[in-house]
């Protein structure tokens, strides 16, 4: 990474990590990308236990000089994000970056056309995420999910800040403890307070991690976070965040009609229990079938989608009511009207997005 970058154009990377291996191609396609590298690259060590392999060994000869491991303490990518941003010194962006990207062979260089276009009342200015399939067969359940990532609005897989913008709303809120809504909390909150936020030229590759077999089971563990977007930012925030609504109402149908068939089965009304039981079979067997047909329909896929459809929907119950308990004392956000009055910072263009 070559070439002189202007003050105002100065940014700073930030990485939470878990020290997955993929750290270590994230932080070499940064270091080979064209363009003004960064002033800083800040990584968070944020493993429950930091005692393992030192993560300085994932950072290319080329960054080391300008890289700093500092300890997350494993509360979460909300709060670790915060760390870095707040440990990255001075410089007016930051950038920050998943672990497991791949930012694009003319990152930096694109990096600096989106960051000399920016407004004064630009807060952030997000990439443009891509996510490769299979080329030869159709996509699994999982690798659409992944997929979706490249629709997603400000997501902090590659999203730059203006730091002015972070210090005014305070950071990322950190009862997100999972790398999920924490982005669009803090893209929601950057808008109420008047500054905008663009859409970049830079591009960033997503790949598809291995999963296992129960993880959509386990992902609906967001719902306790959405269930606190909600209590944040009121029944609207969905489409504020421009974010899918998803299958929760059915998934709370779906779960109210096998509670209810077990309910009428133990109270003796044997009608009414098989009643509600073919509402609960003919529920998860369409949930199933639109996740089956889609994707390559082999036999571990078509297995794990009947077992996970059956799962899914009282997950998803079970975590929405938890994040309702959860979070009932947390308080709505207010909304200030009228956008700040940043200073203005030489060099800097004038253009605005979203």
């Amino acid at each position: 990474m070559t070439g002189p970058v202007a003050p105002d154009g100065e940014y700073a990377v930030v990485v939470p990590t878990l020290g997955r291996p993929c750290l270590g191609r994230c932080l070499r396609a940064l270091a080979e990308a064209d363009g003004p590298g960064p002033v800083r690259v800040v990584v968070v060590d944020d493993r429950p236990d930091p005692a393992g392999a030192p993560l300085t060994a994932a950072v290319p000869p080329s960054l080391r000089s300008r890289t700093l491991v500092v300890p997350g303490g494993a509360r979460g990518p909300a709060a670790a994000r915060n760390t870095g941003w707040r440990a990255a010194g001075d410089a007016p962006w930051i950038v920050f970056l998943d672990d497991d990207v791949v930012p694009g062979p003319t990152w930096a260089d694109d990096l600096a056309l989106d960051l000399a276009g920016a407004s004064v009342a630009t807060a952030g200015i997000t990439a443009l995420i891509e996510v490769p399939l299979p080329p030869d067969r159709p996509p699994t359940d999982w690798e659409r999910a992944t997929a979706g990532l490249a629709r997603a609005r400000w997501i902090t897989a590659d999203m730059a800040y203006r730091r002015r913008a972070l210090e005014a709303v305070g950071g990322f809120d950190e009862r997100f403890r999972r790398a999920f809504r924490e982005d669009a909390d803090l893209a929601l909150r950057v808008l109420d307070a008047g500054w905008t936020l663009s859409e970049g030229r830079r591009t960033t590759a997503h790949p598809v991690r291995p999963a296992g077999r129960w993880i959509s089971v386990r992902l609906q563990a967001g719902n306790a976070d959405d269930a606190l977007m909600t209590r944040l930012h009121g029944h609207g925030w969905w489409r504020r965040a421009q974010a899918p609504r998803g299958r929760l109402p059915l998934h709370l149908a779906v779960t109210a009609a096998g509670l209810a068939a077990a309910g009428c089965a133990l109270s003796g009304r044997p009608r009414a229990a098989v009643a509600c039981a073919a509402g609960w079979l003919a529920g998860t067997a369409e949930f199933a079938l639109a996740r089956i047909l889609p994707g390559p329909r082999t036999r571990d896929e078509v297995i794990t989608m009947v077992l996970t459809s059956a799962l899914i929907p009282p997950a998803a119950t079970w975590h929405w009511v938890r994040g309702h308990v959860a979070h009932r004392t947390a308080r709505p956000r207010t909304h200030r009207a009228g956008p700040p009055a940043p200073a203005r910072h030489p060099g800097a263009g004038e253009r605005q997005p979203s």
